[in-house]
């Protein structure tokens, strides 16, 4: 079912100054900056080389997911991400599984990709992201 690890989702506050800091400090590429705005996110996909993909995240509006964390919990990894080929398949077979998703339907996620998420209480607190990349990519 996966492919790799796709990225590792890290929630920040000021999402210039985190790019700003990630790039200088481990000499990473910025890939690309984009909002989602039917999820109040913005991103950011700094690349690796050799490695995974880092995406900052930050809040674009009230009420955003990465609100509430970054109020529970602060900044810091916020989720992994595994490709996978087709993440319809992948949601049936882990809800056959009893595995506990966060939604049953995919989501539309940066880049264009559909996602989805796997809830933490199934994988020893760790939100697991599932990500078919677009066809573009």
């Amino acid at each position: 079912m996966v492919k790799q690890l796709d990225h590792i989702g890290i929630a920040v506050e000021n999402l210039d100054e985190s790019i700003s800091k990630w790039c200088s400090l481990f000499d990473l590429k910025l890939r690309g900056k984009e909002e989602i705005k039917s999820r109040k996110l913005e991103v950011a996909m700094l690349d690796l080389e050799g490695g995974p993909t880092i995406e900052l995240i930050a809040s674009a509006g009230t009420g955003s997911t990465i609100d509430e964390f970054i109020q529970k919990r602060g900044e810091g990894i916020h989720h992994f991400c595994f490709e996978v080929q087709n993440v319809e398949a992948a949601i049936k077979t882990l809800a056959e599984q009893g595995i506990k998703l966060v939604s049953e339907e995919p989501q539309k996620g940066a880049e264009g990709s559909l996602i989805a998420f796997i809830h933490p209480s199934s994988f020893n607190g760790v939100l697991i992201e599932l990500k078919q990349k677009s066809k573009k990519n």
